[in-house]
């Protein structure tokens, strides 16, 4: 349906023009939640099996509301509901902002403390390494964007919950209270939920970007993983963007070169190479989500979705 795509584009420019918004895109009543339900079921919490009851009750409300919803008012509450669900579940940081902020920290301590802000705690990262803050671009517009829109496109607002409360669970304060068996099934799903998404990414990327670039890291990251168990690693994204970006550098260095000139006035082309590696992985990142946004719009011509 077109509301699908309506509710995602509403969705978008509403948390990324109406920035107090973000503020409502707090997690703390799952925190609770979690620690509520680890109490009242002692040592049986400990299972990873207790996984399906903290996630099965918020998204078997969901999944009510959802279906409750869907047809009403000309089906305008379920829309609201799309809406209000995928704005809930984006982010909850604002990605363009954190990168403008580590762009324009005015000192090394400033800049390292914007980028504690992009990252997190089991993945840091450097402002002194290009390949460092691609990694850390992507694997953020992967957790804020990108995992939750594959999600709520394939299973509407019950999706987009799913995605970013496993993503709570497995690596921020809830996950910090799970016991070690739990939190490995815990990340063990989010790794699940990962995959497609860093494979739809790799694709897009190839499309938007370089294509044999892309596609010769996808085919020699798998190639050296010939042999090794299936585990639903996604470092095949990780390879892709960064000789995505170091082709993009290499491209804009040639134009300046040739023109004598810096065409794109927010990036200098004095700036430090870590700043221009992250300037380039956030273009490439909004390149792959106008690309996603195309497809669906283009699935709605069709009339699939």
């Amino acid at each position: 349906m077109s509301s699908t795509l309506i509710a995602v584009v509403l969705a978008l420019a509403l948390g990324h023009y109406v920035t107090p918004l973000a503020q409502l895109r707090r997690y703390g009543w799952f925190s609770r939640w979690v620690a509520w339900l680890g109490r009242q079921m002692g040592a049986a919490f400990a299972s990873p099996f207790a996984l399906i009851l903290v996630l099965g009750v918020p998204l078997a409300l969901t999944a009510w509301l959802q279906h409750a919803l869907s047809g009403q008012f000309l089906g305008l509450a379920g829309f609201a509901f799309a809406v209000l669900a995928l704005g809930y579940c984006w982010g909850p940081r604002d990605l363009d902002r954190d990168v403008e902020a580590i762009e324009e920290a005015s000192d090394d301590a400033a800049r390292e403390r914007a980028l504690a802000q992009l990252t997190d705690a089991a993945r840091p990262a450097s402002a002194t390494d290009p390949a460092s803050l691609v990694q850390a671009v992507f694997h953020a517009a992967r957790r804020r964007w990108f995992g939750v829109l594959l999600w709520f496109l394939l299973l509407g607002p019950f999706g987009a919950l799913l995605y970013r409360l496993t993503e709570r669970g497995a690596g921020t304060e809830a996950g910090k209270s799970l016991p070690p068996a739990q939190l490995a099934a815990w990340q063990h799903l989010l790794a699940i939920l990962d995959w497609p998404v860093a494979h739809l990414m790799t694709l897009a990327l190839a499309v938007v970007g370089h294509f044999d670039a892309v596609h010769a890291a996808w085919r020699e990251w798998h190639g050296a993983r010939s042999g090794q168990d299936f585990d639903f690693s996604i470092g095949f994204l990780d390879a892709a963007a960064q000789v995505s970006v170091r082709q993009a550098l290499r491209e804009a260095a040639a134009e300046r070169e040739a023109d004598d000139i810096d065409d794109d006035a927010s990036q200098p082309a004095d700036a430090p190479l870590p700043l221009q590696a992250l300037h380039a992985a956030m273009a490439q990142a909004w390149r792959i989500l106008v690309a996603w946004i195309v497809v669906l719009a283009l699935f709605v011509l069709a009339g699939h979705v």
